[in-house]
């Protein structure tokens, strides 16, 4: 199977694994998420190898660098192969990471987001009813 040679930016940040739906991959490009080459690009816009993509999803960054074409979504194994990141990029979001775990670390377990318990879901009906 020959690979081709251009890929619409939005299947191939599916394929390549950084969205679970073309859909998603669609709205964080028109929504201003990914540039390529600096630029804001449409999800239309064709991408080939050597492309300079800056990604950003939730609050991490990505700076890769487009390696490989593939038109089907393959196992995360064969999807790192696309794209080649930078090692800044990578040290970036190893401190970024490091930085959340020690600030989830240091909240009180009754301040953490979780699941209201049965005595506070009955609370909750209470106040909502009236």
């Amino acid at each position: 199977m020959t690979s081709p040679d251009s890929l619409r930016i939005d299947k191939w940040l599916w394929a390549a694994r950084f969205f679970k739906t073309r859909r998603l991959a669609s709205d964080a490009v028109s929504g201003g998420k990914v540039h390529i080459n600096g630029q804001r690009c449409k999800p239309s816009k064709e991408v080939t190898a050597g492309t300079r993509l800056t990604i950003h999803k939730d609050s991490y960054c990505w700076d890769i660098v487009i390696k490989g074409i593939n038109k089907q979504r393959r196992p995360a194994s064969e999807a790192v192969l696309l794209y080649e990141e930078d090692p800044a990029s990578i040290e970036r979001r190893r401190e970024q990471i490091a930085l959340q775990k020690q600030q989830r670390a240091l909240l009180h377990p009754s301040e953490r987001e979780s699941r209201p318990n049965k005595k506070q879901r009955r609370q909750i009906h209470r106040f909502k009813r009236g």
